[in-house]
């Protein structure tokens, strides 16, 4: 019989999102992991296999605990400008976007287990931003504009931060919409 873990493996796998969101995968070493999550490199590899299967318990953990709840407020919004606010909000350790912004730039394109988690909730999230529109592509764009606002937010910038570019291009978006008198 095994001596029983030592760690709570839910807090890890938070931990490990939170490290990964703000680093990437490739800028995770195991020796990173092993520091900032106060795990054993042995018990890490017993219990997640290796720093993939880390790595995928933590998307998915990201996806199922932040993600998705996310897309269902976003999905009550009553406009684009409110959808924006709150999907931009940055809460505790990061945006609730941020892992999944870093795992569809670094690693769907390449690796199709990745690129699956990352597709099932960019299309939950175009769903949800669609909100009985019917334009064509109007929903893939909308995604698309709220994820180049959180990366922009990521970077340092002299310019308008990303709440003001929301709500700009919110107010652009409404009056495109108005009819025209």
């Amino acid at each position: 019989m095994g001596r029983p873990r030592g760690f709570d493996e839910t807090e890890v796998v938070r931990a490990a999102a939170t490290l990964f969101a703000h680093r990437a995968y490739d800028g995770v070493s195991i020796d990173d992991l092993v520091t900032h999550l106060g795990i054993h490199r042995n018990s890490l590899y017993k219990t997640f296999g290796s720093k993939r299967g880390l790595y995928m318990t933590a998307l998915r953990w990201h996806v199922e605990h932040q993600v998705r709840p996310l897309i269902a407020t976003i999905g009550e919004a009553p406009d684009f400008a409110e959808a924006a606010r709150r999907a931009l909000a940055v809460h505790g350790d990061g945006s609730a976007l941020d892992l999944l912004l870093m795992a569809a730039v670094e690693l769907a394109p390449t690796d199709p287990e990745v690129a699956a988690e990352v597709t099932a909730a960019l299309d939950a999230l175009d769903e949800a931003l669609a909100a009985g529109d019917t334009a064509p592509g109007l929903a893939g764009a909308l995604t698309s504009a709220l994820l180049g606002l959180r990366l922009r937010a990521r970077t340092p910038s002299s310019g308008a931060g990303p709440e003001q570019a929301g709500a700009a291009l919110a107010r652009r978006l409404s009056r495109h919409d108005s009819p025209q008198s």
